[in-house]
This record gives structure tokens, sequence and C-alpha cells, in this order.
């Protein structure tokens, strides 16, 4: 078992510790992840920054971190279909399975989701996690650790795409050019948009979503 886990806990507003944590044994339907790539999220800063987001506030010591790809590094004992070695990326809720939501395939909505680093929930900005293995994907070669850290935020984007219905064709309008915008912005012209505007304050932003697709870009500054 390894003994290196460097973690990044969040004790309060700008105060981020790297501190050695046990590192975790998983349980018979979880996978131990030795940690590749964490990206650093709009939440990670917001609650380093303020110590809260909305209800959820950090009043315990919490380890950041959500967007997550890594290697198996030890499997549970009822796991079937994941080996040490595998390379996973991890979606970082976990619902109760059980509830209305839950059952009619909208897990996203389950009142009692356990989502990495939201209070009292820790995250994986660590060297190791455990997860639930139905809530780890493996990576084909192809895909860079670091790309498979982009799949939460990539998944957010499509999602919006699909609930704006968008169609082949179309003309979209994407207002703020953050990562989440820009993946939108992407993840439309994915899907056959023909032209993609998109807006934001800062310039920057918009220089960056222009290389990677972006037909008009407007300041609103």
């Amino acid at each position: 078992m390894p003994e290196d886990n460097l973690s990044a806990v969040l004790y309060g507003v700008n105060d981020i510790r790297l501190e050695q944590r046990e590192v975790p044994k998983p349980a018979d339907n979880q996978l131990l992840i030795s940690v590749d790539t964490v990206g650093i999220c709009g939440s990670d800063v917001h609650y380093w920054t303020h110590g809260a987001i909305g209800s959820f506030v950090v009043k315990e010591p919490m380890v950041l971190g959500h967007e997550t790809c890594g290697t198996v590094a030890g499997v549970g004992a009822h796991v079937k279909g994941f080996s040490v070695g595998d390379r996973v990326a991890l979606e970082p809720g976990v619902p109760c399975r059980g509830c209305e939501h839950c059952k009619t395939g909208r897990y996203n909505l389950c009142p009692e989701m356990k989502f990495f680093a939201t209070p009292p929930i820790h995250g994986s900005l660590a060297r190791y996690v455990v997860h639930d293995a139905d809530f780890c994907y493996k990576l084909p070669d192809n895909v860079t650790s670091e790309e498979g850290a982009l799949l939460e935020p990539l998944s957010v984007a499509v999602h919006a795409c699909r609930r704006a219905h968008v169609q082949m064709g179309q003309r979209i309008l994407v207002q703020g050019a953050g990562p989440i915008g820009t993946l939108c912005m992407m993840t439309a012209r994915a899907m056959g948009a023909a032209q993609v505007a998109i807006t934001d304050l800062d310039a920057g932003r918009l220089e960056l979503a222009k290389k990677l697709g972006a037909e008009h870009t407007i300041c609103v500054k």
C-alpha cells in the first residue's frame, strides 16, 4: 500500500495547505485511484476565495478538486471489469441510487448526491482517492490524462447544448467565454452549428475562443 498521499486541503478563505493524509482503502464496490490529473474548476477557486458556494459552507478542512483522471491502483472485492493499471476518468458525483430521480435516470438531481469537493465531501486533489467503480470510466489510449480530466466539464457543455436543442445549420450565441462557455462553443460546433458567436468581458478569453473555433467574438465590456 502506498504511503504518499499529499493532498491540497482548504482550511478557510485563502488558506490552502498541502498535507499528507492517510491513503484510503477501497470498499468492495470501489476503486483506489492513483490521481494523474485534476482540473481547477471555478468552484474550487470560489471555495478558496469565499469559503462557501451558496448553502455549501466549508466548516471543516476539505480536500479540493473534482475534475479527475487517474490510474487504477486497487480494486474492491466485488468490482468487475477493472484491473490495476487501467486509466480512468471519474464522474465526481455519486447518487443514492434509490430515490425517484435515480430510478428514473435523472440521478444528477439526487438530493443525496455526494460530490467531490462539495462540503462535507472531500475532493480529488490528492495522490490517491477511492471512488465507486460504476462512476469510473475507462479511457482509450488516444485520450490523454489532461483530456480525461476535462470530460466532466465537457459533459456540462454537452448537457447545455442538448438542453438548448442545438441542431445542424443553426446560428448560436454563447454568453461567456470562460472554460465552460468555450466548451459550449466547441460542442455546438461539433454538433453541427453553422456559426457560433461568443461574448465576454475579457479580450484574452475571446482571443482563445476565436482560435478554438468561434466565428464571432463580442467584447461586452
